[in-house]
């Protein structure tokens, strides 16, 4: 579908009033892909049914939700035992309101440290999972890593709601529920955005989002990408599977007394992304160069690259690329980080592979500048992505994160200067703002252990 001029500018007005622009989805999207139905929800709030796969380049893709929204927020409940039944009773509606599938809704609730901290802090000391690989805590504060800007801003939020459907009037229901009905939260930030591949050989929701919003670059986006940068990130290779990410999976996590068995950790930032410096400055061997791994063998104008077991990249490939050509490829870099590096044995009987991808990705991309609310006075729309990722640490977090700056989990260091061109995407990445959260499993989503107060 395209757009007239007036709409054009009527979306991008409509960006600066806060997010009106996404109403836009649903018409440029015109049809919501054909998911699967769900029977039962999962213990897992982070898991996810009913998700479509399609076949991109001979690549097996996974379709995520078009619409998803995050609302972070302050608890200004007194009462924390009345709060904790009162959003239970909210969430349980809304669980037998819609399937927990991209089609119905899917609906995680993440805690922050200051909620910890200032709240449940006698039960926390005890029942917070503990990194038995990292000799730490398994949610720890966000912090800034080499190629973010000294700018980038380490939030303190008490909770985050992530939304996902392929219906905004869905999200609008769930919103208004626990927002407007509910008394128990101050809103501090709503990130809004969308995601959704020109799978089917139409033009894309990001080209056709950005374009709509006047972004710079939009004109340069390839027709059918699944994301403002070009290439698909959802192949199912490069996804973890539905439970690795949880704390027990991997042996890495110990909950005490089980409590948030079946939880997992969640880190979210924004980051803008410059589209001219991207398409512009590099070619398209470049970009292949950048995102996957120098020398990597992809015909011109591939959206869809393989990234299975197979093509994992070891420590010393990297090393090797790196003296080689002074560059790294991003996907290369964190795989020693974030694909298992030996087959593992799940307690619940399930054989992981060796190459097996770790982190679940939930991100999506954004018009946002940098949230849909509060909206900055004379912010205009821009490109970014609101990054959402399950790991079972915050350690395991950041040895991918610090991989991406050269920084291997081995401890070697290649020698990069902060953003350089070398470093790879980092180069047209901004981070503005970073945190990470704690997802306890559905019994326990409601505020976590204020019953123990």
């Amino acid at each position: 579908m395209r757009l007239t001029r007036r709409e054009a500018l009527a979306g991008a007005g409509a960006a600066l009033l806060g997010g009106g622009i996404y109403e836009l989805v649903d018409r440029l999207a015109a049809t919501p892909p054909a998911r699967a139905l769900t029977e039962k929800l999962p213990p897992e709030q982070h898991v996810r049914d009913g998700v479509r796969a399609v076949r991109d380049n001979g690549v097996e893709v996974l379709v995520p939700p078009l619409h998803h929204e995050v609302v972070t927020a302050r608890i200004r409940a007194r009462d924390l035992k009345s709060a904790q039944h009162e959003l239970e009773e909210v969430l349980a509606g809304l669980d037998r309101a819609y399937q927990s599938t991209p089609a119905g809704l899917g609906v995680t609730v993440a805690w922050g440290l200051p909620y910890f901290r200032r709240y449940v802090p006698k039960p926390a000391k005890h029942f917070l999972p503990r990194d038995l690989r990292a000799k730490k805590r398994a949610l720890l504060d966000a912090r800034r890593f080499p190629s973010d800007p000294a700018e980038t801003v380490l939030e303190q939020n008490d909770v985050a709601f992530l939304l996902r459907s392929d219906r905004i009037d869905h999200i609008k229901d769930a919103h208004g529920k626990l927002f407007s009905d509910l008394d128990a939260f101050s809103v501090t930030s709503i990130r809004r955005g969308f995601a959704g591949g020109g799978f089917d050989g139409k033009r894309s929701l990001p080209k056709q989002m950005a374009l709509a919003a006047g972004v710079p670059g939009a004109d340069l986006i390839p027709e059918t990408a699944e994301l403002f940068l070009g290439f698909t990130s959802t192949q199912r290779a490069n996804l973890g599977p539905p439970r690795i990410a949880n704390f027990e999976t991997l042996g890495f996590v110990v909950t005490p007394d089980g409590y948030f068995r079946g939880g997992t950790h969640m880190h979210l930032s924004h980051i803008e992304e410059d589209l001219e410096a991207w398409y512009l400055n590099f070619s398209f061997r470049e970009q292949v160069d950048t995102v996957f791994r120098p020398g990597l063998s992809v015909k011109r104008g591939t959206q869809t690259v393989r990234q299975g077991a197979q093509d994992v990249a070891s420590e010393r490939q990297i090393v090797r690329d790196y003296h080689a050509r002074g560059r790294i490829g991003h996907s290369q870099a964190t795989q020693p980080a974030s694909r298992l590096q030996a087959d593992h044995l799940g307690e619940d009987g399930t054989l992981y592979k060796k190459g097996t991808a770790i982190p679940q990705r939930a991100d999506f991309n954004t018009l946002d500048n940098p949230f849909a609310f509060p909206v900055e006075p004379g912010a205009g729309p821009t490109a970014g992505v609101h990054f959402v990722v399950f790991n079972p640490t915050s350690d395991d977090f950041e040895r991918g994160r610090l991989a991406m700056d050269g920084q291997l989990p081995s401890g070697t260091k290649l020698r990069f200067r902060p953003r350089s061109r070398g470093q790879g995407i980092n180069s047209v990445l901004r981070t503005t703002h970073r945190q990470n959260f704690l997802v306890p499993p559905r019994a326990h989503r409601s505020f976590p252990l204020a019953e123990l107060l």
